[in-house]
């Protein structure tokens, strides 16, 4: 009973978001809250709900104080470099933005963390994709698969929790599956290069003097207030959208239809500090990496020395932190509201009936390739399942099947990979939001469009696996 209840209430979560029926965070609160009292365990929601408040409220502090700073960085200009290089880079043109966005979600994808990854990128690229008119779906989707993929990095998450779950080294892990994630990586490339394409015949081009052409009343902050995460302007006077922008006349004509980015003459730049940001970025994301500090820690820190630097005035530091706070609360409700859905999945006994009958239903001739069935199921299962209720959970079963039919408990752990790049899609990755909310994208939309071609990628680095013998 528990297994079907699991499985209607993903299943209406994901339908009703799909139709646009309800938003993501009443969908997200209201759904499991119904289907608790369906098992007979309204009396219990409270509990369930705190329990996920309190597992994911480490995630939901960072991504506050990550979206401060990252929103404090882009407004004193400490990446408008790489948006005008960008802007050389693909010279207006549709195919060399989307396969632009591909490399560099990719390159920032480094750093292990799939929400600053989104940050950078979408803070980048959307201006471009808004004044071209382009499909805000194909960056968010390209963006999310490119990251999927860099999610395997042993400092990444699901690496180092398969390493974890089975008690075997990380390296052993993830060294042997590089030529399949390489792979995995360059199916993105030649996705976003297909996509590319497509955008590029729909809209044609334009030359780079047009695009940085000013003009008039189509000149629109994109500012953290209005969801981007960016002050970003082409024009001559720069305009808040929602009223909410970085130093803007919020009495100045509004349009959707507007682009912003890289206004030289912005009240926020800060050009002698250039140097001091640049370096207390690296520093930070190189503390990350190393794990000197908690990340939610590493962040507040971050947020408050910037902030102080940069603007040092009370009122200037308030303005900032205003501009910023539409973003914060959008990503952060979402957040929590995701905590009662995991809640609740897991405190109910859901998730773990789910996972027993799928794999009590293998047949016992699929035993020898139990490797191949791990990287298949890894694909929905990581979609449905958080990484941790995946690893710690279900691997350790399907590694116990396969050892009893002679398959390595390696080989069970590098399947286990193969599903990241649906993964980082999934409604229950906090991260997810912070792309949509940034580019304006409902999550349905979103969903619609990259299900089908993140499973592709992910069967790609599966078909890779099993053809270089490293599944």
């Amino acid at each position: 009973m528990l297994t079907i209840l699991g499985f209607t209430m993903i299943a209406t979560f994901l339908v009703l978001i799909m139709l646009k029926k309800m938003s993501p965070i009443a969908a997200l609160v209201l759904i499991p809250a119904l289907f608790c009292v369906f098992v007979g365990k309204g009396a219990q929601l409270g509990d369930y709900v705190i329990d996920g408040v309190t597992s994911l409220a480490p995630t939901a502090a960072m991504l506050m104080f990550a979206i401060v700073y990252f929103g404090v960085m882009i407004d004193v200009g400490l990446f408008d470099p790489i948006v005008r290089g960008i802007l050389k880079f693909c010279k207006a043109d549709p195919l060399r933005i989307v396969v632009g966005t591909a490399v560099l979600a990719a390159i920032v994808s480094l750093d292990g963390d799939g929400s600053t990854t989104f940050m950078i990128t979408v803070s980048a690229m959307y201006p471009l994709y808004k004044r071209l008119k382009m499909s805000l779906v194909v960056m968010t989707g390209v963006a999310a698969m490119a990251n999927g993929v860099m999610n395997t990095l042993p400092w990444g998450g699901p690496t180092a929790r398969a390493a974890t779950a089975l008690k075997v080294d990380a390296g052993d892990i993830f060294v042997p599956m590089i030529p399949a994630l390489a792979v995995g990586l360059l199916g993105v490339f030649v996705l976003s290069y297909v996509l590319g394409r497509r955008e590029r015949t729909r809209l044609g081009r334009l030359t780079l003097e047009e695009v940085l052409e000013p003009q008039e009343a189509e000149t629109v902050l994109v500012g953290a207030g209005s969801g981007s995460g960016g002050s970003v302007d082409l024009g001559k006077t720069p305009v808040s959208e929602g009223g909410s922008g970085s130093g803007t006349d919020a009495d100045a004509p509004e349009d959707d239809d507007g682009f912003a980015v890289l206004d030289p003459d912005r009240a926020t730049l800060r050009p002698k500090l250039y140097w001091f940001n640049a370096l207390l970025t690296v520093t930070l994301l190189t503390a990350m990496i190393m794990e000197l500090l908690p990340i939610p820690v590493l962040f507040l820190l971050g947020a408050a020395l910037a902030l102080t630097v940069n603007f040092p005035h009370m009122p200037d530091q308030k303005a900032r932190l205003g501009a910023h706070a539409e973003n914060v609360l959008n990503v952060s409700g979402m957040v929590f509201a995701a905590a009662v859905f995991t809640g609740v999945l897991q405190g109910t006994g859901m998730v773990d009936h789910m996972a027993e009958w799928l794999v009590s239903n293998i047949p016992d001739a699929m035993g020898p390739h139990m490797a191949f069935v791990t990287g298949v199921l890894s694909i929905p299962l990581t979609y449905f399942m958080s990484n941790d209720g995946f690893y710690f959970g279900i691997v350790p079963v399907l590694a116990e099947a396969g050892q009893a039919h002679g398959v390595s408990t390696l080989e069970i752990a590098r399947a286990s990979l193969v599903g990241q790049p649906l993964h980082m899609s999934s409604p229950l990755v906090p991260a997810v939001y912070v792309l949509v909310g940034m580019a304006k994208v409902e999550f349905g939309d979103h969903t619609r469009f990259v299900v089908k071609w993140a499973a592709l990628t992910s069967l790609v680095v599966l078909g890779a696996g099993i053809l270089f013998g490293i599944i």
